[in-house]
This record gives structure tokens, C-alpha cells and sequence, in this order.
């Protein structure tokens, strides 16, 4: 019963804030843009599915190729980290190995 009444306050004060945003003539007139564009796109979607897939399957495409790109930098720069810190700590480790020989 809570849950349920949770999220019908949360969507009646989400419709109320979306109505009193709309009293800006500002608000109103790029909510009206973005209804315009969503709905020539709907409608250039319904009628050209085969392009509309094809243009999905593309910018899937690029973004795999990008997050794999990213990957591999990623992994190079902590594999850079990883040689540093070898390097650091090794030096560490000689310069106490020295020093416990002169004392």
C-alpha cells in the first residue's frame, strides 16, 4: 500500500512541476520543439524502418569501436601505472637494502 502511494505522489508532483514549468513562455516554446522533432522523427521512423535500423545499427557500430578503443587506453595507461609503480617501488625497496648495509 506505502509503495503504491509513493509512486503516485511522485508522479502527480512530477505532473504538477511539469505544468507550472509551462507557465514560461520559454519552457513552453522548447517543449513544444522537442514534441515537433520527436514527432517528425516517429513518423519518419514508421515509415522508413529499413533506414531507421540501419542508422541504429551504425551508431551501434561506432560505439563499439570507440568503447573498445577506450578500453585498450585504459588498459595502456594502467599498464603504465603498473611499470611505474614496479620502478618505485623496487628503487624503494634497494635504497633501504642499501642503507641497511651502511648502518
Amino acid at each position: 500500500m506505502g509503495k503504491k502511494r509513493l509512486i503516485t505522489s511522485i508522479a502527480i508532483g512530477a505532473a504538477a512541476g511539469g505544468i507550472a514549468a509551462l507557465f514560461d513562455w520559454d519552457t513552453r516554446n522548447y517543449t513544444k520543439h522537442k514534441l515537433t522533432n520527436m514527432k517528425e522523427k516517429s513518423v519518419d521512423i514508421v515509415k522508413n524502418p529499413t533506414v531507421s535500423i540501419h542508422n541504429a545499427r551504425i551508431a551501434m557500430e561506432e560505439f563499439s569501436e570507440s568503447l573498445a578503443y577506450q578500453t585498450e587506453n585504459a588498459a595502456n595507461a594502467l599498464e603504465q601505472v603498473e611499470n611505474t609503480l614496479a620502478k618505485v617501488t623496487s628503487k624503494t625497496k634497494r635504497l633501504e637494502g642499501n642503507s641497511n648495509i651502511i648502518s
